[in-house]
């Protein structure tokens, strides 16, 4: 009897320490899956946390698109545009750039009345970069130089060559870049109508009469004819319908200078007149506007019959399509009789 017992005792016993085994495996099993499902928990979050960081790291949309100098990569949507002397057409499809171009000889482009800081093109960047812009424009005074050392600031795009000769087309290339085509066929549309509607009346009004662009040059005291490739204003040939002079007409020149001995073969029926720095009434370009009271002058018809207009330079000292508006409001005020 006492030795079934003690068998029982034991076998008791083997039985008592397999279910102790059995337990402790089972916990460390199931503290293993544990561990294992917080760290996979762990490492979602910790991966979606690296995703959102990413995203906000990276999160501009961007595209690509190709100007004079290949392609760039620009903001889709850009917030903070700088447009080197394309503030017109800025203007024209109502974004505010972050610096106005400026240039100690020529000054600015008044007639925008542009709200923005100074950019002197001719001296150091800090102006720029301070305005922290996230795409600059170049038209086509920027160069290779000039270029890369703006995309060194920002991506910039320099409109390419074959689309400066219009400046419809680089109303259609600058709103591309910006991603607002549409808004640049709605600006063409009023465009394309008030000239449209100008032509009826300059026909009505002066019919073939002659008519020149002649600019006063305030620094050498001389007068230029503009030709009708001119790109500030051969527009108003080419679309408005005026009749140029014959000297405009046969000109390959952008511009040629007048002798004052050729005043008198000028003779168009009405001339248009800027001068080329300051305005009317600046006393250091008084000298030079003198040259309009050359006695040579007397037998143009222009100048007979008092169709000699003066202009603002501002906007006839450009081919924008801001600027051309304010050309048609000028003619049809100067031309059309009422």
């Amino acid at each position: 009897m006492k030795g079934k017992s003690t068998k029982g005792i034991l076998a008791a016993m083997v039985l008592l320490l397999l279910l102790v085994i059995t337990a402790c495996g089972s916990n460390a099993n199931n503290k293993a899956n544990t561990d294992e499902s917080t760290n996979q928990n762990t490492n979602s979050s910790q991966q979606e946390e690296d995703n959102t960081k990413d995203e906000a790291n990276t999160g501009v949309e961007t595209r690509v698109v190709t100007g004079e100098f290949g392609e760039v990569t620009i903001p889709a949507n850009p917030k903070r545009v700088a447009g080197i002397y394309v503030e017109d057409y800025l203007k024209a499809l109502e974004v505010e750039p972050v610096v106005q171009w400026y240039h100690p000889t020529w000054g600015t482009q008044e007639y925008l009345n542009l709200d923005a800081p100074l950019f002197d093109t001719t001296g150091s960047l800090e102006a720029l970069m301070s305005e922290n812009p996230d795409l600059i424009i170049l038209d086509g005074g920027g160069d290779k130089e000039k270029y890369d050392l703006y995309s060194k600031i920002a991506p910039t795009f320099r409109i390419p060559e074959e689309s400066l000769q219009s400046s419809e087309e680089m109303l259609k290339v600058v709103a591309d870049v910006l991603g607002i085509p549409e808004k640049a066929e709605s600006v063409l549309a009023d465009y394309n109508k008030k000239v449209d509607e100008a032509k009826v009346k300059f026909e009505q009004s002066i019919g073939k009469e002659t008519v020149a662009v002649i600019r006063v040059n305030t620094g050498d005291k001389t007068i230029a004819l503009f030709g009708i490739k001119n790109r500030f204003v051969g527009e108003i040939y080419s679309k408005f319908g005026l009749e140029p002079h014959q000297l405009v007409k046969d000109m390959d020149a952008f511009q040629e200078i007048l002798s004052e001995e050729a005043f008198a073969t000028l003779d168009a029926d009405h001339i248009i007149v800027l001068v080329s720095n300051g305005d009317w009434n600046s006393p250091e370009n008084a000298d030079a506007i003198e040259l309009l009271n050359s006695p040579l002058w007397k037998n143009v018809p222009a100048f007979a019959n008092d169709h000699v207009y003066k202009v603002e330079r501002s906007h006839w000292q450009t081919g924008a399509i801001y600027a051309n508006f304010l050309k048609l409001d000028d003619l049809l005020k100067y031309l059309v009789k009422e």
